[in-house]
């Protein structure tokens, strides 16, 4: 199982001098400051300045809470995974991903902005080296300490996840913020698995585990058109970001900050600020399934 995830590794390291690039931001001298303490050390898959020509829905993205718009007609996400379809953890370099078996529709959501049932394939965080930053949307400019991603893909329309990637209604990521609070029974599980994948490259079985245990109760989220924030940056995302987070507590973060970036026998390289910077809104419009004006 390691080979192959070896070698889709090395198809991944050919589409880093794709990366889109990354404008600036207008900000004061204090945010600035923090800006560039964040940014200085990420990892080399977010630090390209090589673009992607006619990219118009790149992600991440901030979201103005007040310059959403309202939908009255998104549905409700209906979610629904079977834990039986947890397959492994890998540590892909970037980041650690769960991956689940997607050959059936055991694992699906369907609703909310979507037109179709999509099959979840994996999921994954973003974090950051302190708690000041880490995941890849903000709120009103706010960063929480991390983020989790589901990733799911249109198995209607296209036979594979492959090419439902290439696609512009391919993909629905769900976006879960995370904050530092009480500690998560939930995410413990994953935790306690963590250190068998601490270095690029290492795979473990990991199986029966319901990822829906990460998602809030509370139905509200913001939705918009965007693109993978990793390689091959593929403008096929329809993003569901969870208005609401939820909470862990710092030795669970500081988990996530033991992996590395690096594989047995390199010099070895904290895995943290694994996130990408945000990108222009453009002309795109965030809906919400909720009225600002009753938001905090």
């Amino acid at each position: 199982m390691s080979g192959v995830k070896v070698t889709a590794l090395g198809s991944l390291s050919k589409l880093l001098k794709r990366l889109w690039a990354v404008p600036a931001r207008p900000c004061s001298l204090a945010a600035c400051s923090r800006k560039n303490i964040r940014n200085a050390a990420l990892h080399p898959l977010w630090q390209s300045p090589l673009t992607i020509p006619g990219g118009t829905r790149q992600s991440p993205i901030n979201i103005q809470w007040r310059d959403s718009v309202y939908d009255p007609f998104l549905k409700p996400l209906k979610i629904s995974y079977d834990p039986t379809t947890c397959l492994h953890i890998w540590n892909n370099g970037y980041s650690f991903l769960v991956e689940f078996d997607d050959s059936t529709d055991r694992s699906t959501i369907i609703g909310g902005p979507l037109e179709n049932q999509y099959r979840l394939k994996q999921f994954h965080f973003h974090w950051g080296a302190i708690n000041d930053w880490g995941s890849e949307h903000t709120v009103d400019c706010k960063f929480y300490p991390a983020e989790l991603h589901l990733v799911h893909w249109n198995a209607v329309e296209y036979p594979s996840f492959e090419e439902a990637v290439m696609e512009g209604n391919g993909l629905a990521v769900i976006g879960v913020f995370l904050k530092l609070g009480a500690r998560h029974e939930g995410l413990q599980t994953l935790v306690d698995a963590l250190p068998a994948v601490r270095h690029k490259d290492t795979v473990i079985e990991f199986d029966v585990f319901d990822p829906s245990c990460l998602i809030p109760s509370c139905p509200d989220y913001w939705t918009y058109a965007g693109s993978l924030t990793t390689p091959p940056l593929t403008e096929s995302v329809t993003w569901i970001i969870k208005k609401k987070p939820i909470e862990v507590d710092e030795d669970q973060l500081e988990a996530f900050r033991t992996l590395l970036f690096t594989s047995h026998g390199e010099e070895e390289r904290r895995m943290v600020d694994n996130f990408r910077p945000l990108q222009p809104l453009m002309n795109r419009t965030v809906r919400s399934s909720f009225r600002p004006q009753l938001g905090p």
